[in-house]
């Protein structure tokens, strides 16, 4: 069996916070930054992210760390993939740039951090109430909310396999 290192995504995509100051810095402007939980990627999220990436040159995604997601209230079973392997998964993905782990219930420091010129969400959020949307704004950043273009969520997709028991 031959041992290969991994894969350069591994170490040059996924960082933590120590070292997202340098490399946010290097990246071609501008920049767009969203965020979420990325449990069982699905062609939602992939279509999503491409999409995010395309409003910008660079796009930085943070992803919740795994007591972050149960903290959001999504079920005592979730998150189903652990955050460094989200992390992995979202970060082999050609349309994101950074992938970073936030343990907060939300990534107001890092988009502090970060600075971008565009925050972006799913359609299902109301950009006018939500907080990351609002400290964006104090540097002039444009949100945007964008709409889902496949009806498919993690959610439905983990109700829809237990549903089908054994």
């Amino acid at each position: 069996m031959t041992h290969h290192p991994p894969p350069p995504f591994e170490s040059m995509k996924i960082l933590g916070r120590a070292d997202l100051i340098a490399a946010v810095s290097r990246l071609p402007r501008p920049i767009v930054f969203t965020n979420g939980v990325f449990d069982i990627l699905h062609r939602g999220h992939v279509t999503y992210l491409a999409q995010a990436r395309a409003l910008g040159a660079s796009l930085v995604v943070a992803i919740n760390s795994d007591a972050s997601v149960r903290r959001l209230g999504k079920g005592t079973d979730r998150p189903l993939n652990k955050q460094d392997d989200r992390a992995a998964v979202v970060a082999a993905l050609e349309s994101v740039d950074i992938v970073t782990v936030f343990d907060e219930d939300m990534p107001l420091a890092l988009l502090e951090i970060v600075r971008p010129e565009i925050y972006a969400k799913g359609g299902d959020y109301d950009m006018n109430t939500i907080p990351e949307a609002a400290l964006a704004k104090t540097w002039g950043a444009t949100t945007v909310a964008i709409a889902f273009a496949h009806k498919v969520s993690t959610t439905a997709l983990v109700q829809r396999i237990q549903a089908s028991g054994p």
